[in-house]
């Protein structure tokens, strides 16, 4: 194996940042590569410091980084590989950001707030990124931020792989656990032959990380509920929603997201009474103190390397999810 993969006169270059350094090694792996090796480090006063350590130039490049915390120092991390990998002539580059970071900042919802998602797309575009790739986007108006092409993975191939072998769709209800998640669900619902349910709820604008359950629409009495989302960060929203479902006669009830934010005291939160199981993948690091005995790990790399295939190729990244999401 090579680091550098040769096709005809491109060159794909992959490399990874020090966020998550495992997933870019299996993203390698699937694509029968290696890592370019790189020199990061963080100085005494937390500047950092970036360099290859083979030339790059004329190459295809794939700057692999996952924005867990400390999320700043990994965003910055990112954006000096991207000026680095521009200096060294680099053809084109492609950031490939599984969780995008502050995305969750994708408009104003009160006076005088920033819309930060567009700010680090700036950055991208600012430092030397020709293309974006990420996995489920908090919200896919995030596409329009970036002046060049935004490759919008969806991890729902991943994850319904796994529950068709494990959820008897008779029993089963599909829930959104909020009004903006409803078309993602209903994909879902689609997909698994299942009925579709909604949970109504309210966030205090000036409290952040909390909510009250108001209202639930759609057949839970009974039945095993299944709550897809993007994310799980504390865990307090998914775990009101359980108990939301279980006090209106859910049989059980299992959650799948993509992004395992984890923060604390997501882990135990989620060994909630209400929770019977919650199945994520791996795009975000998960350490060993942060496992327990109901949660299950799905591998994102394969999804994530078929896509920088595609794109190295000049294929079809919509070809992958069937038009479907």
């Amino acid at each position: 194996m090579s680091a550098i993969k040769i096709s005809g006169e491109k060159r794909l270059v992959l490399v990874s940042g020090r966020a998550h350094p495992r997933l870019a090694e299996e993203i390698a792996r699937e694509l029968d590569s290696e890592l370019v090796p790189t020199e990061n480090r963080t100085f005494a006063n937390g500047e950092i410091y970036a360099r290859y350590g083979d030339s790059i130039r004329g190459s295809d490049v794939f700057i692999i980084q996952s924005h867990c915390a400390p999320i700043n120092e990994w965003l910055m991390e990112q954006l000096i590989m991207i000026d680095a990998a521009k200096r060294a002539s680099a053809k084109r580059i492609t950031v490939v950001a599984p969780f995008y970071p502050y995305a969750r900042q994708d408009k104003k919802g009160r006076g005088r707030e920033p819309i930060s998602a567009r700010l680090v797309a700036d950055l991208f575009k600012a430092a030397g990124a020709h293309r974006i790739m990420s996995v489920d986007l908090h919200a896919a108006q995030i596409q329009g931020f970036f002046d060049g092409p935004v490759d919008h993975l969806f991890a729902m191939p991943v994850l319904l792989e796994h529950f068709k072998t494990k959820l008897d769709p008779a029993n089963l209800t599909v829930v959104s656990p909020d009004m903006g998640r409803v078309r993602v669900a209903d994909i879902w619902s689609d997909k698994l032959g299942a009925p579709l349910a909604i949970i109504h709820k309210r966030r205090d604008p000036l409290v952040p990380n909390q909510v009250s359950v108001h209202e639930i629409i759609g057949p839970v009495d009974g039945r095993i509920c299944l709550i897809v989302d993007d994310l799980i960060d504390t865990g307090r929203t998914i775990v009101r929603a359980a108990e939301a479902l279980k006090n209106a006669g859910a049989l059980g009830v299992v959650v799948a997201a993509t992004h395992a934010v984890f923060s604390a005291p997501a882990t135990e939160i989620l060994q909630s009474e209400f929770i019977d199981s919650v199945v994520v993948t791996d795009s975000l690091p998960i350490p060993p103190e942060k496992y327990w005995d109901r949660l299950t790990v799905l591998p994102i790399a394969p999804l994530i390397a078929r896509a920088i295939h595609e794109v190295f190729d000049d294929g079809s990244v919509t070809s992958m999810f069937d038009g479907a999401a």
